[in-house]
C-alpha cells in the first residue's frame, strides 16, 4: 500500500511542472489574441475579406476551441489558429494603419519573442537545495 501511495506522489511531484507549463501556454495564447484585439487602425485579411481587430480576435478564439487538444503551446497556436485558413490554405495578412502588410505568421510570431522575453525574470526556477 506505501508504494502506491509513494508512486502517486511522485507522479503528482512530476505532473505539476507539466501543469505549470500549461498555465504558461494559455497565458501566451491569451497575449497573443488580446495583441490582435487591441491592433488600433488595422484590417485582418482572410480569406480577401477584411475584418476588424476584434472580429479577427474573436475568429482566433472560435479557431482555438475547435482545435482543441491539437494546440498544447502558443506556437501550436500560431499554427493552427493564427496563421490561414484551414478551408482555402490562403495565408492571413494584417494591413496596419499605415499601410503596411504582414502576415499574420510573422506578427504573431513578434509577439510571442516579445512576451518570452518581457518574462524572462518570471520563469520558474528550479529550488535550490
Amino acid at each position: 500500500m506505501s508504494r502506491v501511495i509513494a508512486a502517486l506522489m511522485l507522479f503528482g511531484l512530476l505532473a505539476l511542472p507539466a501543469f505549470g507549463q500549461q498555465d504558461i501556454e494559455r497565458q501566451k495564447i491569451a497575449y497573443l489574441i488580446d495583441s490582435v484585439a487591441t491592433l488600433q487602425g488595422a484590417t485582418f485579411i482572410r480569406n480577401g475579406t477584411g475584418y476588424d481587430a476584434a472580429r479577427a480576435a474573436d475568429h482566433m478564439r472560435l479557431k482555438l476551441r475547435f482545435a482543441g487538444s491539437r494546440v498544447k503551446t502558443a506556437e501550436d497556436f500560431i499554427t493552427y489558429c493564427g496563421t490561414g485558413s484551414s478551408v482555402s490554405g490562403t495565408s492571413y495578412s494584417i494591413r496596419f494603419h499605415d499601410g503596411r502588410v504582414v502576415d499574420s505568421a510573422t506578427y504573431l510570431r513578434g509577439k510571442l519573442d516579445e512576451y518570452v522575453l518581457s518574462h524572462q525574470d518570471q520563469a520558474p526556477r528550479p529550488p535550490v537545495h
